[in-house]
């Protein structure tokens, strides 16, 4: 990130974004005053600086709940299927597929749709796969204070499908992981569950 990445508000960088989107569209030789176009250059500003790329400001990072162990669970807790859309960038094209965290409480516990937040603020900017893995399994680390963290992340770039080899069958697996999930035990067992 730039250093002054946050001296613009959104609604200044959505106007900037606006204009150069219109730049583009025309240079495709696409008509904005067309009903249909006329409006798309502030849909897109609006849905990156909104939606798709909110994760880039430090302000839309979820609130972690975190509380004391007080049930003494002390084994393997899972959020599998966890729900993850990105976009690559390299090409600007939608990242979408599945995240399955896992951990082992050393003293704290998350609440469930925190994790969910989490992997969704991430996913959020542009990015490539091994680094949000990797985000991700940091922040809970750190949230959790605990090494027994894990992160698998399943997921389709279309930077792959739509373009270039144009593949539609393939994706992209990565993991971090740390702590117990070390030992391939904790490992494997944490796998066979997120069959």
């Amino acid at each position: 990130m730039l250093p002054n990445a946050f001296e613009k508000s959104d609604d200044e960088k959505i106007e900037i974004i606006q204009d150069c989107f219109a730049v583009i569209m025309e240079t495709l030789g696409l008509d904005l005053k067309d009903d249909s176009l006329k409006g798309t250059p502030y849909r897109v500003a609006k849905m990156y600086v909104k939606e798709i790329f909110s994760g880039l400001d430090p302000k839309n990072k979820p609130k972690a709940s975190v509380f004391d162990n007080k049930y003494q669970y002390d084994k393997m807790l899972i959020e599998k299927n966890i729900t993850l859309s990105s976009a690559c960038e390299h090409h600007f094209l939608p990242i979408s597929g599945v995240a399955h965290i896992g951990y082992i409480s050393t003293g704290k516990v998350i609440g469930l749709s925190k994790i969910n937040r989490i992997v969704d603020y991430f996913g959020r900017r542009p990015q490539v796969q091994e680094r949000l893995t990797v985000q991700i399994y940091k922040h809970l680390k750190e949230e959790l204070d605990t090494d027994h963290v894990i992160v698998v992340i399943d997921a389709e770039h279309q930077c792959v499908s739509a373009r270039g080899i144009k593949n539609r069958t393939s994706s992209t697996v990565t993991m971090e992981y740390g702590g117990q999930f070390n030992e391939a035990s904790y490992r494997d067992e944490f796998l066979r569950l997120i069959e």
